[in-house]
């Protein structure tokens, strides 16, 4: 897919916590909240441990992430997106710095990452599809 439209841009540089699935071994889904960012048009996200969702990517690649956007209380259907992807994890000395540039977005722009600076892992996501419920949606579902 070349390029995420300008509005979905907008949308994840203003911090919604996004939900990230990815398949368990025996099949099964695996559902957890992340922070993610933009580094070109791939989206990023950066974790300090080997968890289950890293091992889940490291086996299959395909994931989905998705988020609301701000809450219009007058809509019947809010917007949000949902993007699927295919994520990479690589071992990375940025994973601190990453997490601490997303701090910044997701609690405030004075406050530091609160884990000891260290390796740790950096996903990248190469999203292959839009959809959801506003101007970024594929008008094809």
């Amino acid at each position: 897919m070349s390029g995420l439209p300008d509005e979905l841009r907008d949308l994840i540089e203003s911090g919604p916590m996004a939900h990230l699935s990815t398949i368990n071994a025996d099949g099964s889904p695996q559902v957890t909240v992340v922070w993610i960012g933009l580094d070109g048009d791939d989206l990023v996200s950066g974790h300090m441990s080997w968890y289950a969702k890293l091992r889940n990517i490291e086996r299959d690649p395909r994931v989905v992430l998705s988020f609301d956007a701000p809450r219009v209380r007058t809509v019947f259907l809010n917007e949000y997106a949902v993007l699927r992807a295919r994520a990479v994890v690589q071992r990375s000395d940025d994973a601190w710095d990453l997490l601490n540039r997303l701090t910044k977005v997701y609690i405030s722009s004075d406050t530091e990452f609160p884990a000891p600076k260290g390796p740790g892992y950096v996903v990248r996501y190469s999203v292959e599809r839009i959809g959801g419920v506003g101007p970024w949606a594929s008008t094809s579902h």
